[in-house]
């Protein structure tokens, strides 16, 4: 709804704090449940003290709603009514300036989304798309992270999809070419799975030289318990025929890159046999709750794991191939590229790297002497985590405790229980090992788009 700001002015002499039953009657006229009889919703009211002014903003489906509803007000003195817009609608429109907008009800608007991410508290790096990180410390406290927390990462704009009139597709070398609707996939089997998604950029911003690209810090991570239909057995329903080998993903999602004239779709591959290893979910559900639509409502592709690219949100079309998908983010995107001895050298991103994070400490926290607890979380998508081990100040590296149920897909919590003796600086180190025996590196290697940077997680505090 339009915003406002609502300024109120009277003089002293006719202050009506200073009449009781004129007060009362303003401050029960005010009130939050009083103003949404009226269809105002007050988001916040301050007096300024001395100055017999009143300010508070207020959402109206229009401004006459609004003024009808401040009559009372106006008989006690002047008001100010003025158009406003939250900061999110301002960045997202880049500027203060007024301008006409036109949001496609095919989209979400990005001021009313970017809004309700920083409400919940994501550190915000872009609007238009909209990307957000959760804060390190953040990722303490249950086994999932709570949907409005969850990392957001985006290419376009955000699908705005009706529920009651979509349909997935699933044609190509199939039987039975498949057009489902939620109904129907809801009254398929339903599994649940608690499992990590991280951004193949997540660490981005740590990697030296700079690289380009959404700049991420260490956030861009998050867990949660998705529900959903095995997708195996929505493509036995479909009936694979002998040569099926790939399946190529389409989102809704789509927009101009660069190097391209048209707009392209968001669509990513799988072989057959990764699908069969993964155990993907078409996920219709984030922790018990229908999915939202930045996190890709109606559905979207889970793939146990994999960096988070793979999991196609807003999915409207699973194309069954026996070639490789060569869409632009399958073949020009999301790929390692080093250089090595002086030749080039690149490789597909696919299985997350193993990495712990510290989330207590916090960067910067002032410790007490004695007895404290160091916690964090480890995942890996080639395995469950066997070990994390913490060093404190360069000390010799000494073993954590695991944590917890310890499942495949989702990270791992785990903590070390130390004393600190001595007041001074304080660095905690922490890396994990999978078991696999993959084990986190001192510096991950340098890569030209800065994908999958699961350096050793380190943090400065101070003992006092």
């Amino acid at each position: 709804m339009p915003l406002f700001i609502v300024h109120h002015q009277h003089s002293p002499e006719t202050c009506p704090a200073r009449d009781p039953a004129k007060g009362t009657m303003l401050l029960n006229h005010l009130s939050r449940p009083s103003a949404a009889r009226h269809g105002v919703l007050i988001k916040g009211e301050a007096v300024a003290q001395g100055s017999h002014s009143l300010f508070f903003i207020a959402e109206a489906a229009d401004e006459a709603i609004l003024q009808a509803f401040l009559a009372p007000l106006r008989q006690a003195g002047d008001v100010e009514v003025t158009a406003a817009m939250t900061c999110a609608a301002m960045v997202s429109r880049g500027g203060c300036e007024e301008r006409p907008v036109d949001v496609s009800a095919e989209v979400l608007d990005p001021a009313d989304a970017c809004q309700d991410a920083v409400e919940a508290g994501l550190l915000i790096h872009s609007v238009n798309p909209l990307n957000g990180e959760t804060s390190v410390p953040d990722l303490a406290g249950g086994a999932v992270m709570p949907n409005g927390r969850f990392y957001l990462r985006n290419d376009f704009d955000i699908p705005n999809l009706g529920g009651d009139n979509y349909r997935l597709s699933i044609g190509g070398l199939v039987e039975r070419p498949l057009k489902l609707s939620m109904r129907e996939l809801h009254n398929l089997h339903a599994e649940s799975q608690v499992v990590t998604l991280e951004c193949a950029g997540n660490g981005r911003s740590l990697f030296d030289p700079a690289v380009p690209g959404e700049a991420w810090g260490l956030g861009a991570v998050s867990t949660a318990e998705w529900t959903g239909v095995r997708l195996m057995e929505v493509l036995e329903r479909a009936g694979l025929r002998a040569d099926a080998t790939e399946l190529t993903f389409r989102g809704a999602d789509s927009g101009v890159v660069d190097g391209h004239d048209a707009p392209v779709r968001f669509e990513r591959g799988l072989s057959l046999d990764q699908i069969r290893e993964t155990d993907a979910l078409l996920a219709y559900e984030m922790n018990g709750e229908p999915l939202s639509p930045p996190h890709g409502y109606p559905l979207r592709l889970i793939v146990p794991g994999w960096y988070a690219v793979a999991s196609v949100k807003w999915l409207t079309e699973i194309v069954v191939t026996d070639q490789p998908c060569e869409a632009y983010y399958q073949a020009e995107k999301y790929w390692y590229h080093w250089v090595r001895n002086g030749h080039d050298e690149r490789a597909q991103v696919r299985l997350m790297n193993v990495r712990a994070l510290i989330s207590s400490p916090e960067e910067g926290e002032n410790l007490p002497r004695g007895d404290t607890a160091i916690r964090g979380v480890a995942w890996s998508g080639a395995g469950n985590i066997s070990r994390v081990d913490v060093s404190l100040n360069g000390s010799r590296w000494r073993e954590a405790r695991l944590v917890g149920e310890r499942r495949r897909s989702a990270w791992q919590w785990w903590e070390l229980i130390t004393r600190l003796e001595e007041t001074g600086p304080l660095t905690v180190r922490a890396r994990a090992t999978d078991m696999t025996g993959r084990t986190q590196p001192e510096h991950a290697e340098w890569n030209r788009l800065g994908y999958g940077n699961n350096s050793i997680h380190s943090v400065a505090a101070r003992v006092i």
